[in-house]
């Protein structure tokens, strides 16, 4: 009986959401208690299920060929689960003072409450194919988000988000086939499906076919050379954005990749060989890629879109490494990324909203009228820069302690690439910290007379996103031990 309430999480806030546009309530306030309460008891029931784990599957749809829609919870699964149901209600609580006035509410809250669905789907897919369907609903319920202002950079970064991201699953595709052709069973298997793969055919494709698929897949978690889209989708508004860059589309990404590699294709066949080496040094190539070009960005929301591709670099490097060592870093920085990054874009959403400014250079001073949001983006700065205390360091340091266990060239490179990505890091967070607080003694504070400080709708999710940085980087234990569990299974 329980293995059933795996499909009421789903369906739950997918169903609830698509009533938002017809239900007889007319009041704003009535609409987004109905939306909250809708978004907690998934979340409760999440919780429930992570508790009390069903041991058994439940089949949604079944095809022939033994095909199927099928979901389950294992710990891979758990962990996914566990960031996006703790993320969720914050960011929609967030997203009730930040969409006021809007025109389109409606439209927003439906996809926006849809989205926590397919997103739960995804992690507890139990097989290949279930996963590929829900990824590729993801792209269908989150590019109204993108498009949601309707501005013509709104139609165009949607248009680009389409192209990549459907391109990106005609290559996921490929892989995705192989596993079921060639595989031992197309249910998620720690260690892989591959393991008694005698053709020789198959094994020489086999690299190749991997290759695509990761690039496939890896599109939402934006490594080069397909993460062009995630900058141009900050048009988008920043409650979409913060899910976009922290927990739902780039974490989904960065998911897959994980069952990919360690759940369906195995390491066996594939360590050490060239394609390894192709995709890790793309990973290492865009982890210093996307703080550069953070790094030059004057726009805030971009550059903190830039820094998200580096660091989503980071969890793909940890996996590429291909060693429960890797994956336990790899993990361990999915964890701490989603909260460290929400809590940035939301700062960024509060000082657009509040203060109507988006450039770097038009931070000055605004420390002093918006002291609470300033700190609280400073201290996630500082987390996403390492600094020990924060859980930024618990994820970096996992990283480089895995690549140093792994030893050779490109795992060393890749630790170089880190420490790289830490300095310009602490530059291009600190500096808008440092323009905030303190702009020059001939500032003229008269100039930002209309920013003012933030309602508690905003300011709630954003001191316990820092509560959560600080307990992490100082009470990390618990959930390491979890990971690695996880990891010795494959």
């Amino acid at each position: 009986m329980k293995a059933y309430f795996m499909a009421v999480a789903v369906l739950l806030p997918i169903l609830s959401g698509l009533l938002i546009p017809v239900l007889p309530i007319k009041s704003r306030k009535g609409r987004n208690i109905y939306t909250e309460i809708m978004v907690i008891l998934t979340t409760i029931l999440v919780y429930a299920l992570l508790l009390n784990k069903p041991t058994e599957s439940i089949v949604l749809l079944s095809f022939p060929q033994s095909l199927q829609i099928a979901l389950h919870i294992d710990g891979m699964g758990s962990v996914f689960c566990a960031i996006v149901a703790s993320l969720w209600p914050l960011a929609t609580l967030y997203a009730f003072e930040y969409m006021v006035g809007d025109k389109r509410e409606k439209q927003f809250f439906l996809f926006y409450t849809m989205t926590y669905g397919v997103t739960l789907g995804i992690a507890m897919a139990a097989d290949i194919l279930t996963m590929y369907c829900f990824y590729e609903a993801l792209t269908l319920v989150t590019f109204p988000l993108v498009m949601h202002t309707m501005s013509r950079e709104a139609v165009h970064a949607t248009r680009t988000y389409l192209i990549y991201s459907l391109g990106g699953a005609a290559f996921a595709f490929m892989g995705m086939i192989f596993i079921l052709v060639y595989g031992e069973t197309s249910t998620f298997t720690a260690g892989g499906v591959l393991n008694n793969l005698t053709d020789p055919a198959a094994l020489t494709a086999l690299p190749f076919i991997f290759v695509l698929a990761f690039m496939g897949f890896s599109v939402k978690a934006a490594m080069f050379p397909l993460g062009a889209w995630l900058p141009t989708a900050g048009v988008a508004p920043t409650p979409v954005t913060a899910l976009l860059h922290a927990v739902a589309v780039v974490k989904a990404g960065a998911f897959a990749c994980m069952r990919l590699t360690y759940f369906a294709f195995g390491t066996k066949f594939l360590k050490g060989t060239w394609a390894q080496g192709i995709l890790m040094s793309l990973a290492i190539f865009t982890i210093v890629y996307g703080c550069s070009r953070a790094f030059k960005e004057t726009h805030l929301k971009r550059r903190l879109a830039y820094s998200t591709m580096s660091n989503l670099s980071y969890i793909l490097f940890g996996v590429l490494l291909m060693s429960p060592a890797g994956l336990i870093g790899g993990l361990a920085h999915m964890v701490c990324h989603a909260v460290m990054k929400i809590c940035s874009f939301f700062c960024a959403g509060a000082i657009n909203h509040h203060a109507h400014k988006y450039y770097i250079h038009e931070l000055d001073g605004l420390g002093r009228k918006m002291p609470a949001t300033f700190l609280v983006f400073t201290i996630a700065g500082m987390a996403l820069m390492g600094v020990p205390g924060l859980c930024g360091f618990v994820g970096k340091w996992y990283l480089a302690k895995a690549a140093f266990i792994e030893g050779g060239a490109l795992p060393l490179i890749g630790v170089f690439s880190l420490l790289i990505s830490a300095l310009l890091t602490a530059i291009y967070n600190l500096a808008v910290s440092i323009r905030a607080f303190f702009p020059g003694k001939d500032f003229d504070y008269s100039t930002i007379t209309l920013a003012h400080k933030v309602d508690w709708q905003m300011m709630v999710p954003l001191v316990i996103f820092v509560i959560a940085m600080v307990f992490i980087g100082f009470y990390s234990t618990p959930i390491l031990t979890y990971l690695e569990g996880i990891a010795a299974a494959v």
